[in-house]
């Protein structure tokens, strides 16, 4: 890995966060769809929403207000919190904004709910894996993060920590604020909290094993 960056150096990777080379364009651009299915998957199977999510719920509940706007204040609040780490916005930025949302909706309105518990719980670690893999394909190329993934890695700087354990305690802070304040969970909540940072984590050793530029 990068002695100054969290993210691995790959042969994908962009020089910097707006520069349109096709493969780069490519692969983020199928990883954020990917993510995007993920996250209709786990609204399909009903076993529990993310944490951001239950964050999300908590505070509409608290506020009168709706989750979709509940959802949008968070964002901007954590992308405030990127200005002590000097972190900046890029093409990655608005991808992850575009099409996670747009094919979270796609995949809600065509694949139909799964109605056994076995496929409930088969779609839900299809998922969590798919997001996992998908977190850290996007990042490695180097376009820039969403809100959440971008204080993932202003703190993994900052401090030289772990993404495994940065991410996985930013899920479970989320998780437990928004139980607090009365959002809904389940199983998928705490399987997803606790195992999200390590799936990047994991899958960013892999990519180095066997993709890193040199």
């Amino acid at each position: 890995m990068s002695k100054k960056s969290p993210i691995p150096l790959m042969r994908w990777s962009a020089r910097h966060q707006w520069e349109l080379r096709f493969d780069t364009i490519l692969i983020i651009s199928l990883t954020m769809i990917f993510i995007g299915i993920a996250e209709g998957l786990l609204i399909l199977a009903n076993l529990g929403a993310t944490p951001w999510t239950v964050l999300s719920q908590g505070l509409a509940l608290q506020l009168g207000i709706s989750i979709g706007t509940s959802i949008a204040l968070i964002s901007f609040v954590v992308l405030l919190l990127w200005i002590p780490f000097k972190l900046r916005f890029g093409l990655g930025t608005l991808l992850n904004i575009a099409l996670i949302a747009l094919f979270t909706d796609l995949t809600v309105r065509f694949l139909e709910q799964p109605e056994t518990l076995f496929h409930r719980v088969s779609y839900m670690l299809v998922a969590i894996l798919i997001y996992g893999i998908g977190t850290a394909v996007y990042l490695s190329c180097r376009l820039g993060a969403g809100p959440r993934d971008g204080l993932m890695v202003g703190i993994c700087l900052r401090y030289g920590w772990k993404i495994s354990i940065v991410r996985t305690l930013i899920e479970v802070s989320a998780c437990a604020v928004g139980i607090l304040l009365g959002g809904t969970f389940g199983i998928s909540t705490i399987l997803f909290a606790i195992s999200i940072g390590w799936l990047i984590q994991i899958t960013f050793s892999f990519l180095v094993r066997y993709f890193q530029a040199v």
